[in-house]
């Protein structure tokens, strides 16, 4: 049997569906850009939590639904997820190592005093 006579509309329904899904993940993107260009330069508190919590929420979900779905796009859909980690490890080790350096800075100031 044949899907389109068994579910007459799936064709058009998907097309929406696809669009739909597309429109979010660019505009995703775009937000992503955005936040990467003007919010991490600023260092402002919770931006590394919310940058976890998009990928986990985003490309992450993507990536594992794809694995559970045995996908035959599941090689190429962990690349996004792999590079939201690395980005979001590289923010992570990038704060820390700030602090790290401010601290020494300020151990070294205080002992010229």
């Amino acid at each position: 049997m044949q899907v389109e006579l068994a579910l007459p509309h799936l064709a058009s329904w998907l097309r929406r569906v696809f669009t739909v899904t597309g429109g979010f993940m660019a505009g995703c993107g775009v937000l992503t850009i955005f936040v990467g260009v003007r919010v991490i330069p600023q260092d402002l508190k919770g931006t590394g939590i919310a940058l976890g919590c998009t990928g986990l929420l985003t490309v992450a979900t993507m990536s594992s639904t794809n694995f559970a779905l045995g996908s035959d796009f599941k090689w190429l859909l962990l690349v996004p997820a792999i590079a939201w980690l690395l980005g979001l490890v590289s923010y992570l080790i990038g704060g820390q190592s700030a602090q790290v350096i401010a601290a020494i800075l300020q151990i070294k100031r205080g002992g010229r005093r």
